[in-house]
């Protein structure tokens, strides 16, 4: 309430705009994006791949075989045994996240858990939830670990305990984001490590990432879990990377429309 009443009266001595479409901003209620573009987030619809809910471009693909995985998880099984992430990385959403992640707008923090919160399968059947870790020098520079606040976020509405000091990231590795496959898998080799590694033996562990890729650094992360005993490993990020292609018809681009404005 009280942040609400704040972020207008700032609007009125500070005007801004929209991040997304820049349309000025009145008495939206996240800060940074008008609830016209933040209405376009929805959850991903339709058939998937049952291990990592990768989306699949046809329903034939699943007719036949309801278990039906993709190519990479049938290819190469990760260590995890589930993956969800709700949503497109795409704009209004991906805008979100890189003020969130790169710009320190933690204030966004609370708008991105309750996303992450309103598309959570349901039940989930965890112990505990953990935060991918970032290196220290990482979190030195950044001043926070995204993935933990949104862990944050979830806990309570769960009723689970968050455990983000037990595993740790002991490689400072190049952004996955440049590299091959084959390469990542290399780059993220002993790259993780638990620090009490008894605290996970027979849980069932939740992983918590904000953006969802490849998967390399979830299933790095989950097999050192279940190497020191953990009985399950799974994964909730915020989003996904999807293909062009599969992005939803609703997340229209901001020129489409013009908010009411000439």
């Amino acid at each position: 309430m009280m942040n609400g009443l704040f972020r207008q009266a700032s609007r009125l001595l500070l005007p801004m705009d929209c991040t997304t479409c820049a349309q000025p901003l009145t008495d939206d209620p996240v800060p940074l994006f008008c609830r016209r573009c933040w209405d376009l987030i929805r959850p991903l619809r339709g058939p998937s791949c049952p291990r990592c809910h990768r989306p699949f471009a046809s329903p034939a693909a699943t007719i036949h075989s309801p278990t039906h995985e993709c190519q990479d998880c049938r290819t190469r099984a990760p260590h995890y045994s589930q993956v969800w992430a709700p949503y497109a990385y795409c704009s209004p959403l991906q805008d979100a996240i890189a003020l969130f992640k790169y710009q320190g707008k933690v204030a966004l923090a609370d708008a991105l858990g309750t996303l992450l919160i309103q598309a959570r399968p349901n039940p989930l059947d965890a112990d505990t939830l953990m935060p991918i870790p970032l290196h220290p020098n990482r979190l030195r520079q950044r001043e926070f670990n995204q993935a933990l606040l949104l862990a944050d976020r979830l806990g309570p509405v769960l009723d689970l305990p968050v455990s983000y000091r037990n595993l740790i990231r002991t490689v400072d590795t190049d952004p996955q984001i440049t590299l091959s496959r084959s390469a990542r898998l290399q780059n993220l080799r002993k790259a993780f490590a638990l620090r009490s590694p008894e605290e996970v033996a027979g849980k069932r562990i939740l992983l918590i990432d904000d953006v969802f890729t490849t998967g390399t650094t979830a299933s790095e992360c989950a097999r050192v879990l279940l190497e020191a005993g953990a009985k399950d490993v799974a994964v909730l990020a915020l989003a996904r990377s999807v293909d062009a292609g599969m992005v939803p018809d609703t997340w229209l681009p901001p020129s489409s429309f013009n908010h009411g404005h000439p």
